[in-house]
C-alpha cells in the first residue's frame, strides 16, 4: 500500500519537472475516482482513500495520467493529444483506471435476487436492476437498496 507521504513527494516532484509553478497538488475525499485534474485552479488532486490502498506502482501511474491531463490541456480528454503525452511521460494504463472503489465508505448498500452486492455513494432515486444479471432493465433483477451509514 501506498504511503500518503511518499505520494505526495512523487506527485509535487512530477508536478516541477513537467509543469509550471502555478500547479499545485492536494489529496482529495473520492471514493470512486482516482485522480483529478482541475485546469481552472491548477491542481491535481488523488483520492486519499484510493492511494492509501493502491500499491505504488497503481499511484505512480495515477499521477502520470493526470500529469498528462494538465500538459494535454482542458480540451484533450482522453483524445489522441492526451494519448500521446501520456504515453511520452510512461504512462502504460487505459482511459480510466478500473481499480477498487472505497466500497466499505458507501451508505448505501444493493442486492438483486442472485445475491449481487452493488455500492452507492448517493441515495439512490429510482428503480435499478442489475447489471450482472441482465443487461437492460428487467424487474426480475431489481436492486435492493439498504441505507447502513
Amino acid at each position: 500500500m501506498a504511503d500518503l507521504a511518499r505520494v505526495r513527494v512523487w506527485a509535487e516532484s512530477l508536478i516541477r519537472i513537467h509543469l509550471d509553478d502555478s500547479w499545485t497538488f492536494a489529496f482529495d475525499h473520492a471514493k470512486r475516482r482516482a485522480g483529478l485534474t482541475d485546469h481552472a485552479t491548477h491542481r491535481i488532486s488523488v483520492s486519499r482513500h484510493l492511494a492509501s490502498r493502491y500499491e505504488d506502482d497503481e499511484v505512480h501511474q495515477v499521477l502520470l495520467h493526470e500529469v498528462a491531463h494538465a500538459l494535454a490541456g482542458f480540451d484533450a480528454g482522453h483524445g489522441p493529444r492526451w494519448r500521446r503525452v501520456a504515453k511520452e511521460l510512461g504512462y502504460v494504463g487505459g482511459r480510466l483506471h478500473d481499480g477498487e472503489i472505497a466500497s466499505e465508505l458507501a451508505p448505501w448498500i444493493g442486492r438483486c435476487p442472485a445475491g449481487h452486492v452493488h455500492h452507492r455513494f448517493r441515495r439512490p432515486t429510482r428503480a435499478a436492476s442489475c447489471g450482472q444479471c441482465s443487461k437492460r432493465f428487467d424487474a426480475a433483477y431489481r436492486i435492493a437498496w439498504e441505507h447502513v451509514r
